[in-house]
């Protein structure tokens, strides 16, 4: 089991969506970029889960757009389907069609769909929440849920995204990583103790990584929501990187560290393992 640093208390967060990230201005200034595109996205991540409903005057100043560049583009999304609003209220909010692109990414994910019997299988053995994370920039993505009645927290679903740095499925993938990529995702991530037991030393997070990579698994408690306990294995590509992650989330109240933690562990190694087999899901 890895030590964990301690650091002051902080309040917890919500697992939410994240915006979008700054673009090298070297690649804006081609002339293939699409900045109306651009625009397009910052509005539709202006709805990033803390307002459902927004106004027009919220809309342009959560994307630093002017009033009138605001309405066309709120209009024009509006008329293609992807945002609704309410002609009463004078508000909009994201509309059924944007999970479109979910249900199109999900079906057409080969991981996803060579993982989600051998979840299945590990949800139904440990009575205990499965996922399967991909890492995104800087986070991890939940691409796949099994919950059980034991669950721990119903608001993450799939979808959710949640730092890499310190939770078990974000560091299992970290630790498959050469150590420049690991270094330049730990440079642009926001080191903040989501709760007193987070890790935010860089150097101990480096430390932690490397004992995550001789033991083949991570191991967390308390680390993003106070009383989770989570338990992950990398995915590996070909190249022997991690192209995703499985972890077990377990209610610290259900958890016995001398029952579970080794027995967990196993579990998580021998599902990523039979996972990683498969190597059509390739991801570059």
């Amino acid at each position: 089991m890895v030590t964990k640093a301690k650091t002051p208390p902080a309040k917890s967060v919500e697992p939410g969506v994240k915006v979008i990230a700054p673009v090298d201005p070297a690649l804006t200034e081609s002339s293939l970029y699409v900045q109306s595109v651009e625009k397009a996205m910052k509005v539709l991540t202006a709805f990033d889960g803390t307002k459902r409903q927004l106004t027009l005057s919220e809309i342009a100043a959560l994307t630093g757009f002017d009033v009138s560049t605001a309405q066309r583009f709120t209009y024009t999304l509006t008329v293609l389907g992807y945002l609704s609003k309410d002609a009463e209220r004078k508000t909009y909010e994201l509309s059924p069609r944007l999970l479109d692109f979910t249900y199109h990414y999900l079906t057409s994910s080969e991981l996803v769909s060579r993982a989600a019997p051998y979840l299945q299988q590990l949800g139904a053995e440990t009575e205990e929440a499965t996922n399967l994370t991909v890492l995104d920039d800087t986070d991890i993505v939940f691409v796949l849920r099994i919950v059980s009645r034991n669950v721990f927290n119903a608001n993450v679903i799939v979808g959710s995204r949640l730092s890499a740095y310190c939770t078990a499925p974000g560091l299992a993938i970290l630790s498959t990583l050469p150590d420049a990529q690991v270094d330049d995702i730990l440079a642009r991530t926001h080191l903040v103790a989501h709760t007193p037991s987070t890790v935010t030393s860089v150097k101990k997070i480096k430390e932690r990584l490397a004992l995550i990579r001789r033991a083949g698994y991570a191991h967390t408690e308390d680390e993003y929501f106070m009383g989770d306990i989570s338990t992950a294995a990398p995915i590996r590509g070909s190249h022997g990187r991690g192209i995703g992650a499985v972890n077990i989330a377990v209610a610290r109240p259900r958890w016995n560290a001398e029952r579970d933690e080794r027995r967990f562990a196993d579990l998580v190694i021998s599902t990523a393992s039979a996972i990683s087999q498969h190597r059509r899901f390739e991801q570059g």
